[in-house]
């Protein structure tokens, strides 16, 4: 294949993909339906749901506007040869090609984060504050970014470096020490996430609701889970949005509660919520996932082998000397056909989980509790109950709120 097919190739790739997503918002745009559903007439008056909607407009106005300019902006830098310029700056320090790979991918990972700023800035300070989201004070942002950036560095370094490293010095071989190193530092970080990485950006205290955590440690009982502890996180600090989840494997899972959610939902509809955690553990779903993930990142590792000596690919964005780091920042620039269809897999399966999930909490909960807690969660977040099924196809991975709703209603109904 020659420069200019890969050149071609790698344009109508960012082309499509940002054509295909503008498609897909206009579609769920197009999709909004002025009328209240009335399964969610006893929770949304018309205002809100008016309001609900204009989130959504604002929300994907502003993904539009920011993916056409990073769409605009790669194909100037790829056009006007900037890539090579920055790779002539990192290699004037003459450093190992591993060395030079982590300060070029450095780069160009501050160059970018700088750039999406301006958008963070606005998403944050501008449209979630706007519409009542926002907890964000600019001292905790600067703090956040701080602490991103660390961990970027260390976690990123111990990532890259290996990877750098095989893809230079192995050939046939080296997706699958690639692969293994990648597995074992994902795992390593499942571990640590809860104890140390969390715990940087969020405070985490043991449950004092003495009522709500006997009942908790009874549905546990009751589901066959072992829980090594449950905490309240600070959510209410960044955002008014409310969530719960689980983190930590085998002994060590906990539950966090955000603190949100405790302030605006009753105790039999949080333990509807755990109940369907409880149901992803109970039904393998979390095991299942990483199998996938593993799977998927083998397969990417497989095929970026096969594009890791193309020059002509590198020397389509403008390299004009080819290493292994050009090679794998190149590969990314023509990734995304394969992300979509893994994505698409990986959604498939992730909504097929959530009824599955739901089910469970409805046989050990109330399926009338899991449907009110559902709806109050929607409201509280401002949620589109209308997308267009396309949309959900390509981006979803839950269910929409009203197919988890009506589900659960038949589930009720044979109950009875």
């Amino acid at each position: 294949m020659s420069v200019e097919f890969y050149l071609l190739l790698i344009i109508f790739i960012l082309l499509g993909h940002f054509i295909l997503n503008a498609y897909l918002n206009y579609l769920n745009l197009k999709s909004l339906d002025p009328t209240l559903p009335s399964e969610f007439k006893d929770i949304f008056d018309p205002e809100l749901y008016a309001r609900s909607q204009a989130y959504t407009k604002a929300t994907t106005k502003l993904e539009l506007i920011e993916s056409f300019f990073f769409l605009a902006l790669t194909i100037l830098v790829i056009l006007s040869g900037t890539f090579n310029k920055l790779d002539a700056f990192v290699r004037s320090f003459e450093l190992s090609e591993p060395l030079t790979g982590l300060l070029f991918f450095g780069l160009i990972f501050i160059i970018a984060d700088v750039l999406n700023l301006p958008f963070d800035l606005y998403k944050i300070f501008g449209l979630e504050e706007k519409f009542g989201f926002n907890k964000v004070t600019p001292s905790l942002f600067i703090q956040d970014k701080i602490k991103a950036y660390v961990l970027t560095i260390i976690l990123g370094s111990l990532l890259l470096w290996p990877i750098l490293v095989f893809f230079q010095k192995l050939t046939t071989w080296a997706w699958l020490f690639c692969w293994l190193t990648t597995i074992c530092l994902m795992l390593i970080i499942q571990y640590l996430a809860p104890t140390f990485i969390l715990p940087l950006f969020n405070k985490f205290t043991p449950i004092e609701d003495v009522e709500l955590k006997e009942k908790i440690l009874a549905l546990a009982r009751k589901c066959g889970f072992n829980l090594k502890g449950i905490y309240i996180m600070d959510g209410s600090k960044r955002s008014t949005k409310a969530n719960a989840f689980f983190t930590g494997f085998g002994k060590y899972k906990r539950i966090a509660l955000f603190d949100t959610l405790l302030n605006n939902h009753s105790h039999e509809e949080i333990l509807a919520i755990l109940a369907h955690e409880i149901g992803h553990f109970k039904n393998k779903h979390i095991h299942r996932n990483l199998v996938m993930f593993f799977l998927q990142t083998g397969l990417t590792f497989f095929i970026l082998n096969l594009f890791i000596h193309n020059e002509q690919l590198t020397q389509a964005i403008g390299f004009s000397q080819h290493s292994t780091y050009a090679a794998i920042f190149s590969f990314a620039l023509i990734y995304p056909p394969i992300s979509l269809v893994l994505g698409l897999l990986a959604n498939f399966i992730s909504r097929k989980h959530e009824f599955q999930a739901d089910a469970f909490a409805a046989r050990n909960t109330s399926p009338e509790d899991l449907i009110f807690a559902l709806k109050k969660l929607s409201k509280s977040n401002l949620s589109n109950l209308t997308p267009h099924p396309l949309y959900v196809f390509f981006n979803y991975t839950h269910p929409p709120v009203l197919q988890r709703i009506q589900a659960l209603k038949g589930k009720e109904a044979r109950r009875l």
